[in-house]
């Protein structure tokens, strides 16, 4: 399994947005910027959470994003189960009904299901709010405003 470029910068931006005053918007390009991504590109990715309710969006001037769930509550499953295609280890566990005209004598279905059990189970107990301690803004490492390009 591998996390796409879409889902690392759903996280990173529910991160940012995480850190901002919740009754606040967020301009788009303002976070665009931050994450040194096209706003278009974003769009996309902001839409889909919008759409998930895990965003609240809001047109004219002082609109923009801002959280509409609890850091502590929102998953990370959450945020990439919007915005993935695909998170399961194997294609025939896409989507629910295994469509595989081999599952019900695969031998190694069982080790990709509880695989992805496992993976779903720890990406939903990792919570938005855990990593607002592990922030470089929240360390002292990166100055406010500036972006933190990692692997997320």
């Amino acid at each position: 399994m591998r996390i796409s470029t879409k889902g690392r910068y759903a996280l990173r931006v529910m991160i940012d947005l995480a850190q901002h005053d919740k009754d606040k918007y967020v301009k788009l390009q303002e976070l665009a910027e931050k994450e040194g991504l096209s706003e278009k590109y974003l769009e996309g990715i902001l839409g889909a959470l919008v759409r998930g309710k895990l965003l609240a969006g809001a047109r004219g001037k002082a609109g923009g994003y801002k959280l509409d769930c609890d850091p502590a509550e929102c998953s990370v499953w959450q945020i990439l189960s919007l915005v993935e295609t695909s998170v399961a280890p194997v294609a025939c566990l896409d989507d629910e009904k295994n469509s595989c005209d081999r599952a019900d004598i695969c031998a190694t279905l069982p080790v990709w299901k509880e695989l992805s059990s496992l993976i779903k189970n720890y990406l939903d107990s990792v919570k938005l709010d855990q990593f607002l301690r592990n922030t470089p803004e929240a360390k002292g490492k990166v100055p406010a405003g500036k972006s933190w390009n990692c692997g997320l």
